[in-house]
Formats: structure tokens, sequence, C-alpha cells
């Protein structure tokens, strides 16, 4: 049976007003429920006139106030100890969901721990925010690398067509898919004649997370069928070196890791633009050109916009 998250957020809000109603209620018993400390703080603490039954009252309320607020902060600093220890089980180290001031400030913070790694891997749909407009400012990371092992999209393959019908308007989409790609094998070229050690390789399904591993570090958003990349909150889980096997750091790496090593996956040669393709052994059985020929001639994006 499907669950309903709307019926479950309504729970959790019902959850929270009723615990605010019983701590308030248990305040408000104990204020009331201790007169002899209210007259000993208005007829020894303070020269008030005895008897004075408004002022009493007054002083219990005031009581019962700071009893509701001394609770809350209980219960608060209680959730936040949870939180913060489920955030060290799973090794959440940051959120960016957005890009106020907040979150740019923390981007800076993380990336100023990671600039000396020695290797990225990334695992994207086209790498153009990684590598070309620089969207995650991650340039620093990557120019004091020394290996990057990159995954894309395969445009033209049968995935990219399902990938950009579920989002809408294929064939813009698709396009722009193809110039980004192109963009980043440009850019991936440039690095490895700088003296980097680049490997690409391209996948064909539509991905289910967009993956950045810096170091002891790795990005990640969730961009499966019908989800831009660019509206999902980005989550980077880091490697816990006394106990590596703890925390998503390194679940995400070995799904990273299992890609890469899938034979299924051909790689991309800078110097002939091709993808080559290898068996189980490693070895090479075929090439074929990139892109395929006949995306030189429309006939992809046409293929789109008939079955769009």
């Amino acid at each position: 049976m499907a669950r309903n998250p709307h019926f479950f957020s309504l729970v959790q809000t019902l959850r929270h007003i009723l615990s605010h109603i019983g701590v308030t209620l248990l305040a408000v018993g104990i204020a009331f429920s201790l007169p002899m400390l209210a007259q000993f703080i208005l007829f020894t603490w303070w020269p008030m006139v005895e008897d004075d039954s408004q002022l009493l009252l007054a002083n219990e309320i005031a009581f019962a106030a700071v009893l509701v607020l001394l609770f809350n902060l209980f219960l608060g600093a209680r959730q936040g100890r949870l939180s913060h220890r489920m955030n060290h089980l799973v090794s959440l180290v940051h959120v960016r969901e957005d890009s106020n001031w907040l979150s740019r400030w923390s981007d800076r913070k993380l990336l100023d721990r990671i600039t000396g790694t020695r290797d990225v891997s990334v695992m994207s749909v086209t790498g153009y925010d990684t590598f070309v407009s620089q969207r995650r400012k991650l340039k620093n990371v990557i120019d004091h690398s020394y290996e990057l092992r990159v995954m894309l999209m395969n445009p033209y393959g049968a995935g990219a067509m399902r990938r950009v019908q579920s989002l809408g308007d294929p064939a813009p989409l698709l396009e722009t898919y193809c110039q980004e790609v192109a963009a980043t094998i440009a850019r991936l070229a440039s690095l490895a004649a700088a003296g980097k050690q680049v490997t690409l390789k391209f996948y064909e399904n539509p991905p289910f997370w967009n993956l950045i591993v810096t170091g002891e570090y790795v990005w990640v958003q969730y961009c499966h069928d019908g989800h831009e990349l660019k509206n999902q909150p980005e989550y980077v889980f880091a490697l816990q070196k006394d106990k590596p096997a703890q925390g998503l750091f390194s679940a995400f790496y070995v799904h990273f890791l299992n890609q890469w090593s899938d034979p299924l996956h051909p790689e991309y040669d800078f110097s002939t633009h091709q993808l080559i393709y290898r068996n189980d052994k490693g070895n090479e059985v075929k090439r074929l050109p990139f892109p395929p020929p006949m995306a030189a001639h429309g006939t992809r994006q046409e293929a789109v916009m008939q079955t769009g």
C-alpha cells in the first residue's frame, strides 16, 4: 500500500504541537503546585505586601513561562544532539539547498579543507557545471589534483533520450546536452594536455546520482528521470578514517567504482575522438566514432522530435 507523504507530514506536525502543549501544561502544573516557592520569592526576595493574591498569581504565571522556556530549550538541545548523532553516523558534513550567502560561506570553508586532494572522480550527466561553468566552485580542487576519472552520460544514446523525454521539451534539451558534453570534453582535453592523468568514460542508462569524489569527500545529488540536477539539494559525506565502513561515503564511492569498472562503459580516446570498447579482460574489441556519424546530419534530433 502506498504511503501518503502529506499524511505523515500532518502526523509529524500534530506530534510537534502536542509535545509543546504537554510541556506547557507540565510547566504550569509545576508552577501552581509550588505556592510556597512563589511566596518565598515574593515575601523574602521582594519587599512586597503580604496577602496580595494578584501579585502571587502573576508570579506563578511568570514562573510557569520560565519553565516553559527551559523545557523547550531542553527539548531543542536534545533534538539537536540527536540530529548531530545521526549526521555523524551517516558522515553528513554539509548540505547545499540553495545559493544563499550562508550556503556559499559553508562551501568555501569546506573547499578550503580539500584543495590538496590527489585525485577527483566524477559521475555526472554532462559535467558542465563541474568542469566548465564552475557552478560548484571546484576549480582549485581540480587544478591541484593529479588524476581525474570522469563518467558522463552518452548524449547520443537511448538513455539520454529517455531522460530528456522525462523532463519535457526533448529536442532542445538534448541539443544542450550535446553542447555541454562537447564543452566538458574540450576542458578535459586541456587538463590532459597540461599534464594531468585524465580518463573519460561514457555510460548509457539514465543516472540516479550525480557524484563528485574529492579525496575523502563525496558530493551527491539525486538526478534520476524527471529531476533537474540544478533543482536538487547537494549533500557532502566524509570518510571516517577510524571507521571507513560507517557512513554513506563508502556506499557512494563503491557505487562509482562499480560503474567505473563495468566493461559496458566505453572509454573516450582524446586523440582519435573514438569510444573504445573492451571485454571483461580489458582487451579492446572495437572502436566507434564519437559523436556518431548520424549526429552530424541531425538524424538524432529528428528522431527525438518524432518520439517526443
